[in-house]
């Protein structure tokens, strides 16, 4: 039960380290976000195409095509959480810079939204 709680301690700190967060970055509270992103559609600089509807419901466009669907849900610390139509779930930090939205991945990776 102790190596089980410390696992536990020690996963929250790594796991926030992925979001490479930088200088400027500023996080929404869940309502901020749920606002922010209700009803909009984010345009990627490789064309790709994030729809979030207000009543959940999500959509991903490749830019050179292919269509991935599912539901979102805004939660804490910025994070948007999408559950797509094949179960698989996916989480992304969304932030704002210098007036501009930018998606970050667990991964550490940083797509700014074309205005």
């Amino acid at each position: 039960m102790r190596i089980l709680m410390v696992a536990l301690l020690m996963a929250g700190p790594v796991s926030a380290e992925g979001w490479k967060m930088r200088a400027g970055d500023e996080l929404f509270d869940v309502a901020g976000l749920q606002a922010a992103l209700s009803g909009q559609e984010l345009v990627f600089y490789d064309e790709g195409r994030s729809v979030y509807g207000e009543d959940g419901y999500y959509s991903y466009t490749y830019g050179g095509g292919g269509l991935w669907e599912g539901t979102w849900r805004a939660e804490a610390d910025s994070v948007v959480c999408v559950t797509f139509v094949t179960e698989v779930s996916r989480c992304d930090r969304i932030v704002r810079n210098d007036d501009r939205l930018v998606v970050l991945t667990e991964g550490g990776e940083r797509f700014p939204v074309r205005e």
